[in-house]
């Protein structure tokens, strides 16, 4: 079995991607209720904080933090992703490896990591994510998408309701690379 090295700071924030097996689904938006219900229901038995957070049809971007002393955010994520997708109707063909191992093939098997470093790291991870359905053509106003914490910040007075940010710095800034 492969060893990924991961960075391990307990209580750090992350910046984390997931993506769907399908990146042509619409699975996420389709079914946001469930998406929510296996947040929820993580949330109650491993709490951490969603700083910020983006829904898309097919893959999400979250900034969290975990509780002083924990590490354990793989774990989250695999609870988030294995509710979702035993709430979810068996429709998606599965490989002969996905057999073997008892997965459903909704999500790819990994996640994209981040530790966010320092305040300007932060800032630039929180804009990407508020600006990522405008990044990929779901609307010409970030204001606009529903799923995402942008509406958050608008309601706490941090952001502007007209905010869109600056696409170009944001992608030399952050994001999966």
């Amino acid at each position: 079995m492969t060893n990924y090295r991961r960075d391990l700071t307990p209580g750090s924030t992350w910046f984390f991607t997931l993506n769907l097996s399908d990146r042509s689904a619409s699975l996420l938006t389709d079914h946001i209720d469930l998406l929510r219900a296996s947040f929820r229901a993580v949330m109650r038995r491993h709490p951490w904080r969603i700083d910020a957070i983006v829904i898309l049809p097919e893959h999400l971007h979250a900034l969290c933090t975990l509780p002083p002393g924990d590490t354990d955010y793989a774990l989250r994520w695999r609870l988030i992703k294995g509710g979702f997708s035993r709430a979810l109707p068996c429709a998606e063909p599965l490989s002969s490896s996905r057999k073997r191992k008892g997965e459903r093939g909704i999500w790819q098997r990994r996640f994209w990591e981040h530790r966010i470093r320092d305040d300007e790291d932060l800032a630039r991870h929180v804009d990407y994510i508020h600006h990522n359905p405008r990044k990929h053509g779901h609307v010409e106003r970030v204001a606009d998408w529903r799923w995402s914490s942008f509406h958050r910040y608008v309601k706490e007075g941090i952001l502007p309701l007209d905010w869109a940010g600056d696409g170009e710095e944001m992608e030399r800034g952050a994001g999966e690379g």
